[in-house]
């Protein structure tokens, strides 16, 4: 396993930030890291990275243990923290330079520095000083560094958070393309990102794992109810929905368009279609809907919350 957490908790005084949490990322995977603020992301990402020690528990990265062999551990890891601290007065190139002499890079460094300029795309910006940059490109910046060494793992918090659209784009086909050889572990708040990018996630809330899971399975398994969308060639009278025992509410969303609410979604299915006959109502569409992530999202992370059918 790339990365390999086992019964991890991290204790500050009073407050349990983690725990005893467990999951393993692949080669080749892109996983998602959920959650809302406070819940323990960025603690677990210091401590799989070495930046913190954990209480109690035990994490890997390529087979090495974080506390025992942490040089090895770096050698074969990125990470690019929420912060994205780096040194402003430096300039891009003279800011790669002095990462590759940390990571001692040697003669492969100078080749090194501009595989991950052009990669990154800061070949126009890279006589420039980081301070002088924009957002989108001391992000960039923060990913050239983190990937200079090849590593095998990359741990990402937060990689897109203040970016315009287009440099989310940009940034997002970046981490998709890096992804499909190294084991990206990403945090973020932007739903539409993990699901451009991933196809696992991990939820993470009060510092225990609630969700880990594709996200199609989630979307299918986390609702007690389940949502028909059916289009009819002509408009109907609502009341005629009465007849459907296993409707539990409807909406009307556009001209001969009806979202259907249903304990039983297969029932209802069926049901429909004989509604339909008796009441010589063609159908035109009718399709199953499956909720957002940020629907589970919510649901998992907020136990008041309850899955908004119309949302």
């Amino acid at each position: 396993m790339s990365i390999k957490v086992e019964a991890l908790t991290k204790v500050y005084e009073t407050q349990k930030a983690v725990n005893n949490i467990s999951f393993e990322l692949k080669k080749g995977e892109i996983v998602g890291f959920l959650g809302p603020n406070g819940a323990g992301k960025s603690t677990t990402m210091k401590i799989i990275t070495g930046y913190l020690p954990a209480t109690s528990g035990k994490a890997t990265v390529c087979g090495f243990d974080v506390q025992e062999r942490p040089m090895d551990v770096r050698k074969r890891l990125g990470y690019l923290p929420e912060a994205n601290p780096l040194y402003f007065e430096m300039y891009v190139r003279e800011y790669l330079e002095f990462s590759a002499g940390i990571h001692k890079l040697g003669k492969d460094g100078k080749k090194r520095i501009e595989e991950m300029i052009a990669l990154t795309g800061l070949g126009k910006e890279a006589h420039k000083k980081i301070g002088a940059l924009s957002k989108g490109y001391k992000q960039r910046v923060g990913l050239a560094q983190a990937m200079l060494h090849n590593p095998e793992v990359l741990i990402l918090d937060e990689p897109t958070s203040g970016l315009d659209p287009n440099q989310i784009v940009e940034i997002r086909d970046l981490i998709k393309n890096i992804g499909s050889e190294k084991t990206v572990l990403l945090s973020t708040h932007i739903m539409q990102e993990v699901q451009a990018m991933c196809s696992r996630v991990i939820i993470i809330n009060n510092g225990q794992i609630v969700a880990d899971d594709s996200i199609e399975h989630l979307q299918q398994v986390n609702t007690k109810q389940g949502v028909l969308a059916v289009a009819f060639e002509k408009d109907i009278d609502a009341i005629l929905l009465s007849d459907l025992k296993n409707l539990e509410r409807y909406e009307n969303t556009a001209p001969n368009k009806w979202m259907l609410v249903t304990n039983d979604p297969d029932g209802l299915r069926r049901e429909v279609m004989q509604w339909a006959v008796k009441h010589d109502i063609n159908i035109s569409s009718l399709q199953a809907q499956t909720q957002s992530l940020e629907d589970v999202f919510r649901k998992l992370t907020n136990s008041k919350e309850t899955v908004a059918v119309n949302s």
